[in-house]
């Protein structure tokens, strides 16, 4: 085995190169994943109806009987008088966040089926997005790792050595 091979470190002691084209194409991907994600978390402008309206807030609002529905879903008495006075209350014109204000009020913070995104309660956003961070992190750092490990080949001095090891 004469010469370096791919992947192996040559006799100058430095790395062998890495054609420019891959570094090209990483920063080329994390710019259309960027541009993706922008684009998709923008806010819709488009004005809503007060059915999209009285729909949204009753499917993210938890029937206080079947505490397993969103008062969209679900059938029970209660569940249509909050649809209809929620409906009562955007066509009067108020906010998303005083008609849910309202229902806290009313029925105590669990009624709401997304947790607010403040306090003790915002850890449940944080906590899994920080866990997808370390664990994309752990795996780059040991594929870093993994890609750096050079093979090691027996030199001559080596194979004299073993057999003179050997020799009874």
């Amino acid at each position: 085995m004469t010469g370096p091979q791919a992947g192996q470190w040559n006799g100058g002691g430095q790395a062998p190169a890495r054609p420019r084209r891959s570094l090209v194409s990483w920063v080329l991907m994390a710019v259309v994943l960027v541009g993706a994600l922008a684009y998709g978390l923008r806010p819709d402008d488009s004005p809503r109806t007060t059915e999209e309206r009285v729909h949204e807030l009753a499917s993210t609002t938890r029937c206080p009987t079947c505490r397993s529905q969103s008062v969209a879903e679900s059938d029970a008495p209660i569940a249509r008088e909050i649809r209809d006075d929620i409906r009562r209350r955007v066509e009067r014109g108020e906010s998303d966040d005083e008609i849910r204000d309202f229902l806290v009020g009313r029925f105590g913070q669990d009624v709401l089926l997304t947790p607010p995104a403040s306090g003790v309660a915002g850890l449940v956003w944080v906590i899994p997005v920080a866990a997808l961070v370390l664990a994309g992190g752990g795996l780059a750092l040991a594929f870093r790792r993994w890609r750096s490990r050079v093979p090691r080949v027996a030199t001559d001095a080596d194979r004299a050595l073993v057999d003179r090891a050997l020799e009874p």
